[in-house]
């Protein structure tokens, strides 16, 4: 479904990142992963290299809040394959105080985690979006979350570690529109954008968390990272070529 689509996957080499470029792979497509820890996207890299005896896997070194870094992954990449099909905005990039609760988030560390993520985001779309309309066409699938679409569930956490940051629930909800305004401006340039809006995926959370937070779904719960990679491989391929500026909830009736 991806034959010959050359596919841009930023923070490639992280969990949810990883199992996007395996979709694309298995798929028939070439994913690049553009992550800005290169030793660790390359280890990613040679790991799936020999799980899928496959060439199709490139690595750029790549900052979504670098100008520079963005544009010579596109020079790179259009020298090498003479063109780019798709870009998923996956990174998730945040500063050390990253995670604290509402009234404990100092305004700096609030300002430079937006612009970070959503900054970033917008960035790395607006340079690929110049280069698509340059190729004329292109394809952008952003990656948000259901607490984009939601208020949080404070109640799930109680008694655990975890948390909602305030942050993370402004940029995915703000995400989600600045993916339906770049559509809208780009909709008479053959270039689609839209929005995957995920549920939480396991990686490693207390069962106290897991019991409340799978008692708001329909059967399954928590999703597996493999679960997101049959709606990212709609909106990547063909089969989407008419859907645009749209936001898809992928999480067992969460948010319902």
């Amino acid at each position: 479904m991806l034959n010959n689509k050359v596919i841009v996957v930023t923070g490639g080499a992280g969990l949810i990142g990883q199992e996007f470029v395996r979709t694309i792979v298995q798929n028939g497509g070439t994913a690049v992963i553009a992550d800005i820890d290169i030793m660790n996207a390359n280890k990613v890299k040679e790991g799936l290299l020999k799980e899928y005896q496959t060439s199709n896997i490139d690595v750029i070194e790549f900052d979504i809040n670098s100008e520079n870094s963005i544009q010579d992954a596109i020079d790179y990449l259009d020298n090498k394959y003479h063109k780019i099909d798709a870009l998923i905005n996956n990174a998730y990039p945040r500063n050390k105080n990253y995670g604290k609760s509402l009234l404990e988030v100092e305004y700096q560390d609030f300002c430079e985690n937006t612009n970070l993520h959503l900054g970033g985001y917008f960035l790395t779309s607006q340079k690929f979006i110049r280069y698509f309309v340059k190729q004329g066409s292109g394809n952008i699938v952003n990656i948000s979350s259901i607490y984009g679409v939601i208020t949080p569930r404070f109640e799930i956490y109680k008694d655990t570690e975890m948390g909602m940051p305030v942050e993370y629930a402004v940029i995915k909800a703000a995400l989600i529109h600045l993916t339906k305004y770049m559509a809208k401006y780009c909709q008479d340039k053959n270039i689609r954008i839209n929005v995957m809006s995920p549920g939480g995926v396991l990686d490693g959370q207390p069962q106290l968390f897991l019991d409340r937070y799978n008692a708001n779904c329909a059967s399954k719960g928590m999703l597996d990272k493999q679960d997101l990679g049959g709606t990212l491989l709609y909106l990547l391929s063909d089969m989407s070529k008419y859907v645009n500026g749209q936001n898809i909830v992928i999480d067992d009736g969460f948010s319902l």
